[in-house]
């Protein structure tokens, strides 16, 4: 980073930068136009309009640009672009035109004049929107995107996963069959990437892969459809099911080590489709349940409400919320806490996700006749302390588990609801007696997940104030907040990097059960708990974007108004 450029005097001189403060970041590893902007607080679009002002270079946005059409011989030097942050976006005649954040990056244009022997003119952009070109440039370049040919050609890791754990091994290169390497790539690149879920989809014509990165699903390679069988075959082998079988949807796991002391488990599901079998792997990363309350993004009052629910020794704390929303986190955080050798603790879960030593875990397996209710039946007969239920689905479940709860035991579930007063209306429905569940439920917990701003490259955003208050905003949260929008830079995925829980914490205080005894409706009962000042998850999620940790439109997204 070049403190002296030309760029950072003039912007001084004209009074838009302060040198001292951008001192500061001469150690990080971030390139001049995003420590400007850090320093002095412009935007990325607002530093590059400023530049191209000051150094009469054209402005472009590089939206506008197809990269389909960017120059494709000697002029996209991989290493050039990468190592000087630029762009080969036109060449005409003997002239290359190149985007740059920084119209001063002398160093970067005469690298590329001896490389390609052209003549170079900048044109200026904003660091953020190049970034992003040239990651998506090169992101099939990373060993995923890669034709049947070019598979031949792949060297590198490989693993031969089954129950033997030194064949579990990516560093194990005995076998190194191209397929081998490539699945193995895409493993690896997920969990570089944060993936929480991996999508192989075959269709007519094509294949394609996907990865969900902060809940959000994202396509990230398309091999030759005529893999289809051989990429289906190696996880199938990889996950321990049959081969043969390609009519019935199969369930299995993979266990998949990547040093000598940490592995990562897959969760893996084949379904028959019309053109193949899809698959789809679940990352089930233990260290998760390890992460703490503090982080997960409870309200401080919403952090004691379950906190105080963990500490009594009898009760029923159930969790809610859709497929994918944290509920498995959030129940393992609360046994990691409970998890003490004084206590005995016993889970029946399907499947089992995360493995915490201390915890005596039971995989349900209903061809066994092993299934969550016969599993509570065992528990109580093996002096538990805590019992948790991976998930209340029948009547039985339900009535074993408040039984349990109403006579000295600890509880913890899960249910698919949509809210915290759903649940409750959801045991009526099931036929539990409103009295058994006003005298065992002690708290309810419901949640989505909501991708964090990137702190990067987040940027305030103003809205007027009669459609902030139709948001559900009050007054005096307008007055005393800044909201941010996400931006997207080469540091996160759209402008977003990680998730953050928003949370309905609802006690059931004596007039929550007074309704409850009532028989009274999920209506009711959310009148009940916002008189109580217990908050919605739309009130939740709106404090979360008040204080700038996410935005007005990822709330949108994950909660209604």
């Amino acid at each position: 980073m070049q403190l002296s450029s030309p760029l950072v005097r003039k912007l001084v001189n004209f009074g838009y930068l302060d040198q001292n403060k951008l001192v500061s970041f001469q150690s990080q590893d971030i390139s001049l136009a995003e420590a400007i902007c850090s320093a002095s607080g412009m935007t990325a679009n607002e530093l590059s309009n400023k530049a191209a002002a000051l150094f009469q270079s054209p402005h472009l946005s590089i939206k506008d640009i197809d990269l389909a059409f960017l120059p494709d011989g000697k002029e996209r030097n991989e290493k050039l672009i990468k190592k000087h942050r630029v762009l080969p976006i036109a060449c005409k005649g003997k002239t290359l035109y190149l985007a740059s954040a920084d119209p001063t990056n002398f160093d970067a244009f005469e690298d590329y004049e001896f490389n390609t022997g052209l003549q170079t003119e900048v044109v200026v952009v904003a660091y953020d929107e190049l970034n992003s070109a040239i990651e998506s440039l090169f992101e099939k370049s990373d060993g995923i995107e890669l034709s049947d040919d070019q598979l031949s050609e792949l060297s590198g890791v490989t693993a031969d996963v089954d129950d033997k754990e030194d064949e579990n091994d990516v560093n194990n290169k005995e076998e190194d069959a191209p397929i081998i390497v490539y699945i193995n790539k895409i493993l690896m690149d997920a969990i570089k990437r944060g993936a929480s879920d991996l999508h192989f989809e075959p269709y007519e014509h094509v294949y394609r892969i996907r990865f969900r990165v902060d809940g959000v699903l994202h396509e990230v390679a398309n091999p030759p459809i005529g893999l289809e069988s051989r990429i289906s075959a190696r996880i199938k082998v990889m996950s321990q099911l049959d081969l043969a079988e390609k009519r019935k949807p199969q369930d299995g796991r993979i266990k998949l080590k990547i040093t000598a002391k940490k592995s990562i488990d897959f969760r893996v599901s084949t379904l028959p489709t019309l053109w193949g079998e899809k698959i789809v792997m679940r990352i089930l990363d233990s260290s998760s349940a390890m992460l703490g309350i503090d982080v997960l993004g409870y309200e401080p009052e919403q952090k004691e409400l379950y906190l105080n629910a963990l500490a009594q020794p009898q009760g029923m704390i159930l969790v809610t919320g859709p497929t994918g929303s944290g509920k498995t986190v959030s129940l393992y955080t609360g046994l990691n806490i409970l998890n003490k050798p004084e206590r005995n603790i016993s889970t029946a879960e399907d499947p089992v996700e995360i493995n915490l030593v201390g915890i005596n875990q039971v995989q349900i397996n209903p061809r066994a006749e092993m299934t969550f209710a016969n599993a509570l039946r065992a528990f109580l007969r093996q002096d538990p302390d805590i019992v948790m239920v991976g998930e209340i689905r029948d009547l039985e479940t339900a009535e074993i588990s408040i039984k349990a709860a109403q006579t000295g035991h600890l509880v913890l579930s899960t249910l698919h609801t949509n809210s915290a007063p759903e649940t409750l209306t959801r045991l009526m429905n099931m036929g539990v007696p409103s009295y058994n569940i006003a005298s065992s439920v002690s708290l309810i917990i419901a949640q989505r997940l909501a991708r964090r701003l990137c702190p990067v490259c987040k940027e305030p955003e103003t809205l007027p104030e009669q459609e902030l208050l139709n948001l559900g905003f009050t007054p005096k949260q307008i007055s005393s907040m800044q909201l941010y929008k996400g931006v997207g830079c080469d540091k996160c995925t759209e402008g977003y990097k990680g998730r953050v829980g928003v949370y309905e914490v609802m006690p059931i205080t004596p007039r929550i059960a007074d309704v409850i005894m009532q028989g009274g409706n999920s209506l009711e009962i959310a009148a009940i708990a916002e008189q109580e000042g217990i908050n919605n998850l739309r009130k939740s999620g709106l404090i979360k974007a008040a204080s700038g940790v996410t935005s007005i439109t990822e709330i949108n997204r994950v909660t209604s108004y």
